[in-house]
Parts: C-alpha cells; sequence; structure tokens
C-alpha cells in the first residue's frame, strides 16, 4: 500500500502545487435587494505549469467547511472549472457548490461557472420552490450559453454537478456524468445518477427523440458525445438536454461530508473509497487533495477537481482552563515566613513532648 506522504510526493514531483486565495467578499449588484453579501470561492486562474489549486474556507458559526482542489493532470488543457458561493438571502443561509467538465473546450464550463449560481440566486422562487428554480435556471442558462455562441462555429459542452444547502434542506442537481456523493455514518450514498447513453432510460429518450446510441470505443450519442445530457453541444441538442436531475436530502447529525467531483476522480477512485479517504482528513481542503492525488496516482489521464463539504454538527466552545497563579516578590517572602513559622512551631511540640512528665 502506498502511503499518504509518497502520494503527495508525486504530485509535487509532477507539478507546482499553489494555493488558493480564500476569496473575495462581494455583492451581487444584480441580486435582489434581499440577498446580502456573497462570499465567492470561485476557479482559480488556470496554472499553464499544469499546478494543482486548491483551498478551503469555514462558515462563521464552525457548522460547515469547504475545501477544493484542481488539477490538469496528464491532459494538455484544463478544461475543468468550480464555484463556490455562500450568502444570505431574506436572513436564510444559503451555501452553493458546482462542479463544471467542459468538453471540447473550456468555454461553456467557464460559462457555467460564472452565470449558473447568479442566475439561480435571482430566481423568484429561489427560497420557495427551490426544485423548479433549478430546474428552470439550469435549462434558461443552457439556452442563453447557445446564444451568446450562435454566431461561432464552437460546439463545445460541459457537465454541471451542483449542491445547493439552504438551512438544513440539501438539493443536488446533476447534468452529464460528474457526480456528487454524501456520506451518512460513514457509508458512500450517491446523490447524482451519471447520465451516460447506455443507460436504458436515457436511451429511451434519446431513441423516442429521433436519435441513435451507438459504440464507438464507448456509448456515444450519434457516434460521438459520451455523455446523454450536457449543457452545449448546439448539434445534439435535441436529444443531448441540459434538464437536471435533483434529489433532495434533509441533513441530520448522520451526515458527515459531500464530495463533488469531475470524472477524472469517479472513473479511478469508486464511491465508498472516496468517502473513506475525505473522512480520514479533519480538514476539507486537505481531504481534497487527498482525493485529487490519489487519483492521479491510479492513473486518472483526464483534468481533475473535487470539492469536499465537511459537516461539523457538534461545535462545542474550547475547554476553559484557570490561568496559573503567578507569585509577587511579596508572596513569595510571604509564604516562606508562613512555611518557617509553621517548622519551627511543629518543632516545639516535638520537644515539649519529648521533656514532658514521664508516667510511672
Amino acid at each position: 500500500m502506498v502511503c499518504s506522504s509518497y502520494l503527495r510526493t508525486v504530485i509535487v514531483q509532477a507539478v507546482n502545487i499553489q494555493k488558493v486565495a480564500e476569496g473575495r467578499m462581494m455583492v451581487d449588484t444584480s441580486a435582489t435587494g434581499n440577498q446580502g453579501p456573497t462570499t465567492n470561492k470561485s476557479s482559480p486562474e488556470k496554472d499553464d505549469n499544469g499546478g494543482c489549486a486548491s483551498g478551503g474556507w469555514k462558515s462563521e458559526d464552525g457548522k460547515l467547511g469547504c475545501g477544493y482542489s484542481s488539477f490538469r493532470g496528464k491532459r494538455a488543457s484544463m478544461e475543468d472549472f468550480f464555484d463556490v458561493k455562500t450568502c444570505k438571502i431574506n436572513g436564510q443561509t444559503v451555501c452553493l457548490f458546482g462542479i463544471f467538465d467542459g468538453h471540447g473546450g473550456s468555454r461553456a464550463a467557464e460559462y457555467l461557472k460564472e452565470n449558473l449560481f447568479k442566475n439561480l440566486m435571482n430566481h423568484p422562487e429561489f427560497l420557495t420552490n427551490t426544485k423548479v428554480a433549478i430546474s428552470e435556471t439550469y435549462q434558461q442558462t443552457d439556452s442563453d450559453f447557445l446564444e451568446s455562441g450562435k454566431d461561432t462555429f464552437r460546439d463545445d459542452g460541459s457537465t454541471a454537478s451542483t449542491a445547493v444547502l439552504v438551512g438544513n434542506h440539501l438539493y443536488v442537481a446533476n447534468v452529464g456524468d460528474s457526480r456528487t456523493v454524501i456520506s451518512k455514518a460513514g457509508k458512500a450514498i450517491p446523490l447524482s445518477e451519471d447520465h451516460k447513453p447506455n443507460r436504458s432510460d436515457e436511451r429511451k429518450r434519446i431513441e423516442n427523440a429521433g436519435g441513435v446510441v451507438m459504440w464507438a470505443g464507448t456509448w456515444r450519442v450519434g457516434g460521438v458525445l459520451a455523455m446523454s445530457r450536457a449543457f452545449g453541444n448546439r448539434m445534439l441538442k435535441q436529444f443531448v438536454v441540459a434538464e437536471p436531475e435533483i434529489q433532495e436530502q434533509e441533513l441530520d447529525e448522520e451526515f458527515e461530508l459531500l464530495v463533488l467531483a469531475s470524472d477524472g476522480l469517479w472513473d479511478v477512485v469508486p464511491n465508498e473509497d472516496a468517502v473513506t479517504l475525505a473522512l480520514s482528513e479533519e480538514e476539507p481542503e486537505l481531504a481534497a487533495r487527498k482525493l485529487i492525488e490519489t487519483a492521479f496516482s491510479r492513473g486518472s489521464a483526464d483534468n481533475i477537481t473535487c470539492i469536499v463539504v465537511r459537516l461539523y454538527h457538534h461545535q462545542s466552545p474550547p475547554p476553559t482552563i484557570d490561568p496559573p497563579q503567578i507569585q509577587t516578590d511579596d508572596t513569595q517572602t510571604q509564604t516562606q515566613t508562613q512555611t518557617e513559622t509553621e517548622i519551627q512551631t511543629q518543632n516545639e511540640n516535638e520537644n515539649e513532648t519529648k521533656t514532658g512528665p514521664i508516667d510511672g
């Protein structure tokens, strides 16, 4: 078994590790008036040297921590992006996490990083009917992206796997083959199902729309795209939709963490392994980096990006420790005098006992 320190050495030798700043506070002027300042932890500038960028943060109440790591890996270019935001809307704390894995270029993934969560937070039913808001925002953002590139000859696309936490209520939405997994009492539970063309329900949907799924090294829509849902992909849009599948989950104390990642991780790291590795690190940033290193050491040939969200349910204040007593010179002198007096009195009592009357 290769130890963790060796895995870390492999990455350090291959790339330059750089830390990402903690993010910046900003006020989104396009948001509703009831939305508070948004903390934005978005994707770092991509390192031309193939570096591994990572970072992390914790909520003000200490109940939630997030770590993220993104690595170009063996690919010539970086097409993965991620986004992490937290804010208050109408007094309600909202956290948003997203993985966007581009294909055919990085433009679609970057567009989602810049626009998807912004559009979602501006949806009029975001807090009152969150599932509907997510579904409509996904599809409208896809339409906006296609419109923005209608005069170009590009036909790139992207996945999106997102987790939206509103209070203790979690909504996980997915388009494509990125994935979100949650840990409950140490057990890995997938909260999304990869959109692959050979999934029976997806294949039926595609064929009913007039498309075809065929084998070309792997199962592909029209022999081209190896996923059945995606943002972008104008030429296949009739079959490759951006309608998300959404799962809801009320979080209780049994849930420990979330792992969101691109397929560069999931192709070589099973769900159970990912949860076990993430739980082995208390700090989510270290957990995210460990997952990236493990995927690379296991031969992942893709870009690798992941987010680890740690849920801290028991936050007790640090124990109070009484400060040590510091004696002044006067106190030391007084204590010494008292001690000498006690010793002298004890000696006198002993002498009195020795010289007292003896019973005959």
